[in-house]
């Protein structure tokens, strides 16, 4: 395999992540025997200091041209200030709309040994396994008009969410096939009993529904799914959403685990090419301090190496190193690791360790 993969380092702790991801990536490539073309271009609060915009035209070429892109994190307390004309995450809405990935994908799985880090009590996380599908490049982050404007008493802002039935066919049918693969059920996500956008969500939902009988299609209020995923969130298998809603959905799911650090992310379109980033933020407050979790960022390059290279092999080799350190009982602080905590470099190594004993045993 030769494949050429942008890193988008971004802002905050995104650049010592996606370093130690490098690293990662490289091992896999020289193992497994690839060649893997990396280099970095700028996004977000970095890009705008050095260009004025959130996506240069340089950055946007190179990731047309690129087999696959991982993303660090964007955005910081100095560019914080919503009014801003140029803001960090337009990047991200930028490079989302111009590749075309319409889908994001989050599993949501908790590791063993960490059911104390989460919220809810142990006997309700047994079996929790969710795939949120996402849709990504439609509703209310992306539809015209959009405006403020004063009125004779005072001002008024307007949001328009669209969705065109062919944009929910495409993601639905996405999630049905993912749960193909999983346990079989597919929970479609609207507010169909009072947005009229969310009937056509629901109608176009239950329309691949019955084309697909084998997959079990249950349809839930945004409401009530966000009070289930807290009070019975083992019951889900796929969950298939709106932009907003499932923006908002999948960053509580994300909190089942008890921390971000270890949920990675796929945004795809029609083809390959994906943009692979952690979920959580960029951590202003401890960048540059070497103690950031990597293993998000790792974890989305083991989707990278799956969904983009083809590379499912090298893809659950990655997923077993991280697996194999956090059974071991290696924490960096986010997950309560204590005076033991280690730092970025040191479980970044500490996965290069397992990979490389993975690739040796199985090379025998």
């Amino acid at each position: 395999m030769r494949a050429e993969i942008v890193l988008l380092p971004g802002d905050g702790i995104g650049p010592e992540i996606v370093e130690a991801t490098r690293r990662v990536l490289g091992f896999v490539a020289e193992r497994f025997g690839h060649t893997l073309q990396m280099r970095e271009a700028a996004i977000g609060g970095a890009a705008i200091d050095a260009t004025g915009v959130a996506l240069p035209e340089a950055t946007l070429e190179a990731c047309a041209n690129a087999d696959a892109i991982l993303l660090g994190a964007v955005g910081g307390p100095k560019w914080d200030d919503p009014s801003a004309p140029v803001r960090p995450e337009q990047g991200l809405l930028a490079i989302r709309k111009a590749l075309g990935l319409f889908a994001n994908l989050r599993p949501v799985r908790l590791f063993d040994g960490l059911e104390g880090a989460s919220p809810l009590r142990e006997e309700l996380l047994r079996g929790v396994d969710i795939l949120f599908v996402r849709e990504l490049t439609g509703g209310i982050y992306f539809g015209e008009p959009r405006l403020e404007e004063k009125t004779e008493t005072g001002s008024r802002a307007l949001d328009t969410m669209i969705y065109h039935d062919h944009e929910v066919r495409r993601i639905v049918e996405l999630a049905f096939k993912l749960a193909a693969g999983r346990r079989g059920k597919v929970t479609s996500i609207d507010k169909a009993n009072v947005l009229q956008s969310m009937r056509l969500w629901r109608r176009v939902a239950s329309e691949v529904g019955a084309a697909h009988p084998e997959i079990e299609l249950e349809h839930q209020l945004v409401d009530s799914a966000a009070m289930r995923l807290v009070t019975a969130p083992s019951s889900f298998d796929v969950i298939v959403a709106g932009n907003m809603f499932g923006d908002i959905l999948s960053d509580e799911g994300a909190v089942l685990t008890g921390s971000l650090g270890l949920l990675p992310s796929a945004s795809l379109g029609e083809g390959t090419r994906g943009l692979y980033e952690p979920i959580h933020g960029s951590a202003p407050d401890i960048a540059g301090r070497g103690v950031a979790n990597p293993l998000a960022t790792i974890l989305s390059a083991a989707m990278l190496l799956r969904h983009s290279l083809g590379l499912e092999a090298e893809a659950a080799a990655v997923e077993g190193a991280v697996q194999s350190a956090l059974e071991a009982g290696l924490r960096t602080a986010d997950l309560g690791g204590g005076e033991g905590s280690l730092g970025t470099k040191a479980m970044t190594a500490a996965v290069i360790e397992r990979l490389d004993r993975g690739a040796s045993h199985g090379a025998r």
